[in-house]
């Protein structure tokens, strides 16, 4: 039987509907069961400890559990191929960060392409790390480093969380803007950096927030500076580095990310989610204590910042010439 043409266009017009309002339906819906939250990173570092943090308070957002799964390796490239390889549909999710636009320039053979592969969904914070030495260190503050280093050349050792971290590529930044040349000791992360730090072995680590906060208050390490833009509130009295070498930056930051061909209705629903519970103050005061400072991005500038975030750090490692361990 041939259809009235009116009949037929009415039709044909829900059937193409169909699609956006199964989306819609999806998106409203979701989630139904519990989302996987992939960190690449040993329980206790600062991305796990974010991670955790912004578990709490998402799952009572989303009305679902998010199940930390600790994947650690090769610098958080295990966690995100597994996420690269899990299905599109918002319950396997990544904590994405800086380790992340780094090893896009140290790794040659990424079976995946980070930019590509991964969808970025929200940033959640900016994570400043701190310049800092032992107490019995002579310099006290940034020029005395500088000026300490070009008279003792490849005299002082600065350890790192390993080869290709966040505290290794923020120290070469260092190294490339002042004119001197720190030996790097990489170590199997911050947690097994620290106490040759406190006991003299090495001279300085750019290290987290969260691994350095409580020893700075004990006095047992001595902060020369803070590695974001401007001063932290969390540290006052603290300078930055830009204020001694013009344009020096190298906050670490943290987000969530999901495979790509995630669709965009779930993508936007977690971000907005992720949004309204940074906005908290409560929230925000969490973060603060860790010495964490709030980054809210819709997933458009997000992208953008990642790009512009890998793009930096591509340069450092060419200075370098930082390889993978």
């Amino acid at each position: 039987m041939k259809l009235p043409r009116r009949t037929f266009l009415h039709l044909a017009a829900g059937a193409a509907a169909l699609p956006t309002i199964a989306r819609v339906a999806i998106a409203q819906s979701y989630p139904t069961r519990p989302v996987r939250l992939i960190v690449g990173f040993a329980p206790g570092g600062t991305l796990d400890t974010l991670a955790r943090v912004t578990g709490q308070w998402l799952s009572d957002r989303l009305g679902q559990p998010l199940i930390i799964e600790n994947r650690p390796g090769a610098n958080g490239n295990i966690a995100t191929e597994v996420v690269v390889r899990s299905p599109p549909d918002g319950y396997t999710i990544l904590l994405v960060g800086t380790s992340n636009t780094i090893n896009a320039s140290v790794y040659d053979n990424l079976s995946f392409n980070f930019i590509r592969d991964i969808a970025p969904i929200a940033s959640i914070s900016r994570n400043p790390l701190v310049m800092e030495v032992n107490p019995s260190f002579p310099a006290r503050a940034v020029p005395e480093f500088i000026a300490y280093a070009k008279a003792n050349p490849a005299k002082i050792n600065m350890a790192s969380a390993g080869s290709g971290s966040p505290q290794h590529v923020a120290g070469e930044l260092f190294n490339m803007m002042a004119g001197i040349k720190m030996v790097h000791v990489p170590y199997r992360g911050e947690a097994l950096a620290m106490p040759d730090l406190l006991g003299g072995q090495v001279q300085v680590m750019f290290s987290t927030m969260v691994s350095s906060i409580e020893l700075i208050r004990a006095g047992k390490l001595r902060p020369l500076a803070v590695t974001s833009a401007t001063r932290q509130a969390v540290l006052p009295d603290i300078p930055a580095v830009g204020e001694f070498l013009a344009g020096y930056e190298a906050s670490g930051w943290g987000g969530i990310g999901a495979p790509s061909n995630t669709p965009k209705d779930i993508i936007d629903k977690l971000n907005n989610e992720i949004n309204a519970g940074l906005a908290d103050s409560a929230i925000k005061a969490r973060l603060f204590d860790l010495g964490l400072a709030v980054l809210i991005n819709s997933p458009a500038d997000f992208r953008k910042f990642i790009a512009e975030d890998t793009e930096k750090w591509a340069k450092v490692v060419r200075f370098a010439s930082i390889k993978a361990d």
